[in-house]
Parts: C-alpha cells; sequence; structure tokens
C-alpha cells in the first residue's frame, strides 16, 4: 500500500521521542489502526510490539506488516480496554512503552461502508468492531431525551435537542439507515458556522460514534489497563483529538502523579488513601503539533500528545475494585 498524506500517523516523531524505544523493549501499539506507530517502533530499536485493534481489517493490515518485521511483531484482536487481560492470555504481564491514538483511525474514515463520515454516503454503522448496535440502531430507537443527551454531552453541539427533535421526526417517515440522510437532516437544523468551515453535522456525528463504541469508557480503562502492564521506567504516550479525551488524559495523570494528600491530624492514619505517584509527567503540557505537520496532516490540527513515565509505586486500584 502506498502511504498517502491521510494516513501518516500523527505527532510521529514526538511518539517515539516519548517512548524512548531500547533494544529488547517491549511495547503495545494499543489502536494499531494503519500500523504507522508500530512500524516507527520497530525501525527506532531492536524491539518487539504488540499491536492490539477491535477493527478486524486493522488484525489483516497487522499481519501484513508482521511479515516485514519477523519475529517482531504480534498483532491481537480486542479492545486496548482489555490490554492487561488480551496480553496475560499471551503470557505478558509486564511491557515498556504503550502508545494509544485515540478515536477513528484514518482507514476506518476513508470506507464509505463502515458509516463513519458524513462526507460520503453509506450504511450507518460506525462500529470499529463487528458487535455491539450499530448507529442506525441508536438514532431509530432511542428516545428524543437519550438522542439529546448522546448528542450534547459526547458531541458538545448546543443544538442538540433540535437535532434529536428532528432525528425523532424523520424516522416516523422511514428509518434512518444511510449517513447522507443523518446528514442532511441534521443540516436542516444545525446552521452552518461563520468561517469555521466546519460541517454542521460534524459533532452529531462524533458523538454517535463515541457512544456506538463506549469510548470514553474504553480510555478509562485502557489508561488504567497501561497502567498496571508498564514495568517501572516505561513510557505511556496518548494522543488525542477532542477536548473529551484530552480531559480523560489530563484527569487521569494529573491523579496519578500527584503526591498523596497530607494527613490532617485528626485524621485516623488508616483512613488516608496514601497513593504514591504511579507516573511522573514527561511535559506539565501537551504537546502541540508543528505548525508545518498541522498543515500538512489536516488530522493533526486537533491533536494533543500527553506523556508520562511509570514509577515503581503500585498502580491504582482500578474503578470499581478495592486495593490489593
Amino acid at each position: 500500500m502506498t502511504d498517502t498524506p491521510i494516513h501518516i500517523p500523527v505527532l510521529l516523531d514526538e511518539v517515539i521521542a516519548a517512548l524512548a524505544p531500547r533494544d529488547g523493549g517491549l511495547y503495545v501499539d494499543g489502536t494499531f489502526g494503519a500500523g504507522g506507530y508500530s512500524r516507527a517502533l520497530l525501525r527506532s530499536a531492536s524491539c518487539r510490539v504488540i499491536g492490539i485493534d477491535r477493527d478486524p481489517a486493522a488484525i489483516e493490515r497487522g499481519r501484513a506488516l508482521a511479515q516485514e518485521f519477523p519475529g517482531r511483531l504480534e498483532v491481537i484482536e480486542g479492545r486496548f480496554g482489555d490490554m492487561d487481560r488480551l496480553l496475560a492470555d499471551h503470557g505478558v504481564t509486564s511491557v515498556d512503552g504503550v502508545a494509544l491514538d485515540v478515536g477513528v483511525s484514518s482507514p476506518q474514515i476513508d470506507e464509505p461502508e463502515r458509516g463513519f463520515s458524513f462526507r460520503f454516503d453509506g450504511p450507518l454503522d460506525m462500529r470499529m468492531g463487528r458487535d455491539g448496535p450499530t448507529a442506525a440502531d441508536v438514532v431509530n430507537t432511542a428516545d428524543e431525551a437519550e438522542l439529546a443527551d448522546i448528542i450534547y454531552h459526547l458531541g458538545e453541539e448546543r443544538m442538540a435537542r433540535r437535532v434529536a427533535r428532528a432525528i425523532v421526526a424523520a424516522r416516523r417517515e422511514a428509518p434512518i439507515e444511510r449517513t447522507a440522510r443523518l446528514a442532511e437532516i441534521i443540516r436542516s437544523v444545525v446552521p452552518k458556522g461563520k468561517g469555521d468551515g466546519i460541517d454542521p453535522a460534524t459533532r452529531s456525528f462524533q458523538a454517535l460514534r463515541i457512544h456506538v463504541n463506549d469510548e470514553l469508557g474504553e480510555l478509562r480503562r485502557g489508561l488504567s489497563a497501561a497502567e498496571s502492564l508498564l514495568a517501572p521506567g516505561g513510557r505511556l504516550a496518548v494522543v488525542s483529538f477532542h477536548s473529551l479525551e484530552d480531559r480523560e488524559v489530563k484527569a487521569f495523570l494529573r491523579e496519578r502523579s500527584s503526591p498523596p494528600p497530607s494527613p490532617s491530624r485528626h485524621t485516623p492514619v488508616t483512613a488516608v488513601a496514601a497513593h504514591h505517584p504511579s507516573f511522573r509527567l514527561l511535559s506539565r503540557k501537551p504537546v502541540d503539533p508543528s505548525e508545518a505537520e498541522a498543515r500538512n496532516n489536516p488530522r493533526a490540527r486537533s491533536a494533543r500528545l500527553r506523556a508520562a513515565e511509570r514509577t515503581e509505586a503500585p498502580a491504582f486500584p482500578a474503578p470499581g475494585k478495592e486495593a490489593a
């Protein structure tokens, strides 16, 4: 396959610099996609890489790439939020680095039959894997209030109620099964922004995609799984593309890199959860793409990289679990 600008991994040099791959190391590309980060890691050092992706098409690309690096790349079908379990099933309990490029991949957007983009007409699917409800299932069965909540909270669409009302009215006439029809419905009630060039359907499509794939929940689980897998000195590098994702990463790393609170002299010692920092931030501020990268790769414009190094402290308890 010939590389094209749209398939260029975002912040590639910065991600590799943050991970600092070394000979003999083991790294996880938790969002394999087109394999850009995996290829760069394998070229940067005599290391091994495990790629994870829930998309069967990405797994096929991974198998082709593995032939270029015999014995050094393994691809596993699954969700990166389950990476600790997936790797344990392959006898791996510790790694030296984890890279995550959060959100939909360029190949998925480029395939109309996947239903991610309003730029092409296709079936309203949006699933990154091959299981669970589709976006069509959501827009045709969720009630108006639920649709409005999804679009408002996950798409940050101010006119979410208006969009939800229009969707419910349209589906009374006929089920909404194609991306072009849904985009047309949204555009009929959301005016185009002045001068920003953003399609009125953008935020609503984003919201449905995040909801269908539980992307924020997956991100939370993936960050926690990476924390449990990384060896002391191991690196975590996360690239996100919108504020919802970046806030999750920022909050996670802030909590994990902050010293435990000083106990009050009135508080029993046993009541204080003394979690020592499990990460050290590599930079207090996120890394943004250079002007040249943003100009040459439109997908990079909103990208932010946050990276941290694992300390020797135990991992924080996973959400919903008690400390051991």
